[in-house]
Formats: structure tokens, C-alpha cells, sequence
């Protein structure tokens, strides 16, 4: 049982690198294919191994996926809002060190979760009790200070026609039927492919990429942001509709003004944790908000306290591999960049995503790209920020919670 469980935490840090760093290719497409495919795999193992492969795997991914956000411009839901302080970093010669703070901040927040299980055991029942009726407040709060907080009126009047426009965007896409992934069009128009189009209308060229070890990060700004990380990654894990994405929205409106570089932290943070706080609502609520540990709940059926601790285990030393892994791949993109043509690359990505949404949303999915993008190149050309773009996630939740 023993070298069975070190070979899933293995195979699953291997895979979790390679959906983390596949544009498109989110874990809970791969959970749920191995999911479909249980019946056939229990014949030769059994469901606490497959779990651990699955959670190894969604650990790792949470880590690894700022690399193809970094370097490739290619958001998922859980990067959408780290794209552009990463991508201001790579066109400073630093991907690496955008890469590094993200992994900083996704090991450490890790850390901090596990630590704090014990009292998350008993906090997290209660919390959901008392707080689940006020989530549509909170955002509705999220989004009115995205307007307040723009600096100058015109900056308030675009940032408010934006958010007009992304949550009534999101309003129509999430009503669609049929429609299968609709974040995969909607979030890689309004945050990659829209960002892709104005490098090459600008023909960027990359500057040499160096892995420097000078990060300078104050140390109030960081334990703010792992603050934040964590408070905000518990939303997601607790709370019905919410994701990393909008859990990151809401921390970036409180959290106050903070450097790119503790932003990044904190946005890195806020993936694992919400990763590691499934596990504690999945023992302690019966419910796992992340589809990947969905899964894993659906496969194990009862999981108790046992099983529960060897889950966490696994998800921090599949975090510790993950870190390894995570800035070795890094600095391996960080040295072939710079001989890719970097239009090229781009118009690659966008030529992927494009297939990507096709074959998962078909027709549709290539018109609410299409519309997606325009609105990502209001927000990019009238240089407001690009948070308000969260608007099409964050809208439907607030009516959804108060009808």
C-alpha cells in the first residue's frame, strides 16, 4: 500500500505538471476522465491510491499553471487575474521571478492551511452557517468598489461600462445551453487572447529572461497577502458558486494596494488553499467545492479521519514536489524563450485556444470568444483594470444568491 500510495503522489506531481503547463487543460477535465474510467483502474488499485494520484495531481496543477500563464499569456479561471503583473514582469526580463512569487506564494499559504486544520475543523461548519446568506452582499460590495476605487472620473466611467459589460456577458454565457465549459471562451478572451492581439499589434519583442534570486518583497505586504490568500481561498472551499476567480476579485478590492510582486503571492496563494480547504469541507460539510476533489469524494464515498489525514499528507509533500518541479520547468521556459519569435508563440497560443474552445464549445464557444476579447480590449485600451473584466463571474453569483 505503502510504494503503491509513493507512486500516485509521484504520477500525480508528473501530471500536474502537464495540465499546469497545457493551455486548456484543466484538472478537473483529467479528474473526470479517470473518474469515467475507475470501474477499469479499481481492478488493479484501489480508491484511497486513485484519490491521492487525483489530489497529488490538482496540488501540483495549482502551482504549475502560472507557467503557461507567465509565459504564454494562457489564463485558466484560477490565473485570469495574474496574467498581467506577470506578464509586466516577463517583458522586464523577470518570468521567472513572476513564476517563483506565484509558487512562493502557493508553497507557503499550503503550509499555513495545513497548520491550520485543527482549528478549520471546527471553524468551517460554523462559518458556512453564518455567513453563506450574506456571499451576495460581499460581492455586490467587491463590485461597487472596483468603480469607487478607479483613480480619475474617466478611469470610473470606463471601469464601470467594463463591469456593466462583463457581468451581463456572463449573465447570457452561463444561460446558454448545452454550452460545456463556458469559462474556457469567456476567460481566455477577456484575459489572454485579448492581451495576445495587442503584443502583436505592438510587435513585442522579449528582453533576455534571467532567474535572478533578488526578490525583494516587504514583509508587511507579504503576511498581508497570505492573509488575504487564505481568508479568501476559504470562500471558495465553503461557499456554493464561488471560484478561485472571483475569490481573487474580492481579495484585490480589500486587500488594499500592494506591489506586484506580493500580488502575485497573494493570487498564487489563493489556488492551493482552496485546493487544501476542499479536503476540510469535504470531511466536515459532506461537500467539496472543487471538481477535482468532487471527484475524489465521489470515488472514496465516506471519507473519515483516516483517510482524510493521509489526504493532507499527500498535499504537502506533493507541495513540496510541486515547488521543485514548478521553478525547474520555469527556468527551462525561461531559457528557450528567448529564442522563440515571440508573435509566433502568440499567434500559436491564440490559433490553440481557438481550437480548444471549438472542440469543447463548439460554434458558440468561438462567438463568445470573439466578444469576450472586445470587451478584454476595452479594458486594455482605456487601461483600467483588468479585475473589473471579474464582473462576468461575479454578477451571476450575486443574483443567483438573491433569487
Amino acid at each position: 500500500m505503502i510504494i503503491e500510495l509513493i507512486l500516485a503522489l509521484v504520477a500525480g506531481c508528473f501530471f500536474g505538471i502537464i495540465t499546469g503547463i497545457t493551455p486548456g487543460l484543466h484538472i478537473n477535465l483529467v479528474a473526470a476522465i479517470l473518474f469515467s474510467l475507475s470501474a477499469f483502474l479499481l481492478q488493479y488499485t484501489n480508491v484511497i491510491v486513485l484519490g491521492c494520484f487525483i489530489i497529488a495531481m490538482s496540488i501540483t496543477h495549482t502551482f504549475s499553471d502560472f507557467i503557461s500563464a507567465t509565459y504564454l499569456g494562457a489564463p485558466s479561471d484560477e490565473t485570469a487575474l495574474a496574467v498581467m503583473p506577470a506578464h509586466r514582469l516577463l517583458f522586464k526580463g523577470m518570468g521567472h521571478e513572476a513564476v517563483k512569487l506565484a509558487t512562493l506564494g502557493s508553497f507557503w499559504c499550503l503550509v499555513l492551511t495545513i497548520a491550520l486544520i485543527p482549528v478549520l475543523l471546527f471553524a468551517v461548519p460554523w462559518i458556512f452557517s453564518v455567513l453563506k446568506f450574506w456571499i451576495p452582499l460581499i460581492l455586490a460590495a467587491a463590485m461597487a468598489f472596483m468603480v469607487i476605487r478607479a483613480p480619475t472620473a474617466d478611469k470610473k466611467f470606463w471601469t464601470f461600462v467594463v463591469t456593466l459589460l462583463s457581468g451581463i456577458f456572463g449573465l447570457v454565457v452561463f444561460e446558454v445551453p448545452n454550452l460545456k465549459d463556458p469559462l474556457l471562451p469567456m476567460l481566455s478572451g477577456l484575459f489572454g487572447i485579448s492581451m495576445l492581439l495587442l503584443s502583436l499589434k505592438e510587435k513585442v519583442n522579449l528582453p533576455v529572461q534571467r532567474t535572478t534570486e533578488n526578490l525583494v518583497v516587504k514583509k508587511k505586504d507579504f503576511w498581508k497577502s497570505m492573509s488575504a490568500s487564505v481568508f479568501c481561498g476559504s470562500l471558495v472551499s465553503i461557499f456554493p458558486g464561488l471560484g478561485p476567480a472571483q475569490s481573487s476579485a474580492i481579495a484585490m478590492q480589500f486587500v488594499g494596494k500592494i506591489e506586484e510582486h506580493s500580488y502575485l503571492i497573494l493570487i498564487g496563494g489563493i489556488n492551493t488553499v482552496s485546493m487544501v480547504l476542499s479536503l476540510v469541507t469535504m470531511l466536515t460539510i459532506q461537500k467539496a467545492r472543487n471538481g477535482s476533489i468532487a471527484i475524489v469524494n465521489e470515488l472514496v464515498q465516506n471519507v473519515d479521519f483516516g483517510i482524510f489525514i493521509t489526504f493532507v499528507l499527500i498535499s504537502l509533500i506533493a507541495g513540496g514536489i510541486a515547488t521543485f518541479l514548478t521553478l525547474s520547468v520555469s527556468k527551462f521556459f525561461s531559457g528557450i524563450m528567448n529564442k522563440i519569435n515571440y508573435s509566433l508563440l502568440s499567434l500559436g497560443i491564440i490559433s490553440f485556444v481557438a481550437l480548444l474552445v471549438f472542440i469543447f464549445s463548439g460554434l458558440i464557444g468561438i462567438f463568445i470568444l470573439l466578444i469576450s476579447t472586445s470587451i478584454g480590449l476595452i479594458a486594455n485600451l482605456t487601461e483600467i483594470n483588468r479585475s473589473t473584466c471579474m464582473a462576468c463571474l461575479l454578477l451571476p453569483i450575486i443574483l443567483l444568491g438573491i433569487l
